[in-house]
């Protein structure tokens, strides 16, 4: 089968990217043929299984003059906000892209199309591609750009009931595409998430301290929730217990979304009594070392699809908090039951990622508390790594798999 992969951002950088680029990889090892169109940077590099045709849409060009339209409001390198696209660059970002396709449609010619994200550029697709078999995966941050954004938002509900099937993480995000796109149950498939078992792995390492050591890894940005950690790790370690400062020591790895919020959480790191340092954007490879030198990973976001850090921290053992996200607890007991992971109810929302301040002070005590809870075991198991969880079923060949089944139909 000839498939064509499609998303309007970049496919190496975020959870959708990933997401995209690990699907490739597992219809290569089942001996699809297979191209990729994405948009990307002036001098932005992908990198594809061999064989796999790449045609890029790039950015901050004469044709396309604005940096790559994100999916989330900040994204961890320069991005344009949906809601910022005038009628003409909304008129640039269909030529440019629509033009590429033509190209692909008469070199490649896919027998099926999959769509990254339920958004605008699915729409456009589909509209300019009536009889062909097209195909759009959630990814969750476009459910948020149509709650949020009025952009082409009929329209874009219009084509996106027009697709042949929908495939989401995880079973809470149904009723809401249901209810958005209006779209009937019986064409939304769940698929889930994968990780890549052969970086994300347990590892012996030899350790240099005693310092319990925990590491968030995504977007630095308020509403992944870091301010809350930080504040967190404070009540953690001048109220719950005062030598925690010296025996903690937190990571977060990942890019910055807004600057200038950036800039304040890591003011507030620098006032925080615990040891807290900035590892940067790390590649798979590099974030899989930081995990398995670790003893906890948390994930204090208020808003997420189906995450796929905890996944890859449990691979490489270690403990997981997080916050209890719609649809996250049910589909980790159901793939992965011994995972043991601490979930904190999170704090009420007056917008789709955005928490009521007064909710946040129980929100930080109940993490600070599980934090708590979760450095004592690993204290009280005598630095010894905990058993990884059994992952075995969630791998991106059973996804792969998955996708499969429907689009052979």
């Amino acid at each position: 089968m000839k498939i064509l992969s499609i998303s309007a951002q970049k496919p190496d950088s975020t959870g959708s990217g990933i997401y995209l680029t690990e699907l490739v990889k597992a219809f290569s090892k089942k001996g699809h043929e297979q191209a990729v169109m994405a948009g990307i940077g002036p001098e932005d590099q992908v990198e594809l299984p061999s064989g796999v045709s790449f045609y890029p849409v790039r950015f901050e060009t004469d044709a396309l003059p604005f940096p790559v339209a994100g999916m989330s409001d900040e994204m961890p390198y320069k991005s344009t906000r949906y809601q910022d696209l005038t009628p003409e660059m909304v008129r640039q970002f269909q030529e440019s892209f629509l033009g590429t396709l033509d190209r692909i449609l008469a070199e490649f010619d896919p027998d099926v199309i999959l769509c990254h994200h339920l958004y605008l550029l699915t729409a456009f697709v589909r509209r300019h591609c009536p009889d062909r078999k097209i195909y759009g995966f959630c990814h969750n941050t476009d459910l948020r750009q149509m709650e949020k954004t009025d952009l082409e938002r009929a329209f874009i509900a219009e084509e996106i009931r027009k697709l042949d099937g929908i495939f989401t993480l995880q079973e809470a995000q149904t009723e809401r595409i249901r209810q958005i796109y209006h779209v009937d149950r019986s064409r939304i498939q769940v698929v889930g998430i994968g990780y890549n078992d052969k970086i994300f792995t347990q590892k012996q390492f030899v350790r240099t301290d005693e310092r319990v050591t925990m590491v968030y890894a995504g977007k630095i940005a308020e509403k992944k929730g870091v301010k809350s950690l930080i504040r967190a790790l404070g009540k953690l370690c001048l109220e719950k217990d005062p030598s925690a400062a010296q025996n903690v020591r937190v990571f977060l790895a990942g890019g910055a979304g807004n600057q200038t919020e950036y800039e304040e959480i890591r003011r507030m790191a620098g006032e925080c009594p615990c040891r807290i340092e900035f590892a940067g954007k790390l590649g798979q490879q590099k974030l899989a070392e930081l995990y398995n030198a670790c003893d906890l990973f948390v994930l204090p976001s208020f808003y997420e699809g189906l995450p796929l850090t905890p996944v890859e921290a449990l691979a490489c053992g270690d403990r997981v908090v997080m916050t209890d996200l719609p649809g996250i607890r049910d589909w980790m007991k159901t793939y992965a039951p011994d995972a043991g992971i601490r979930f904190v109810t999170p704090p009420k929302m007056k917008a789709v990622d955005e928490p009521e301040e007064s909710g946040l002070a129980v929100f930080e005590e109940q993490l600070a508390e599980a934090l708590d809870e979760t450095a004592a075991e690993v204290k009280a198991g005598g630095r010894n790594r905990r058993k990884a969880a059994d992952l075995s079923r969630i791998r991106w060949e059973q996804v792969a798999a998955r996708v499969e089944a429907v689009i052979l139909i």
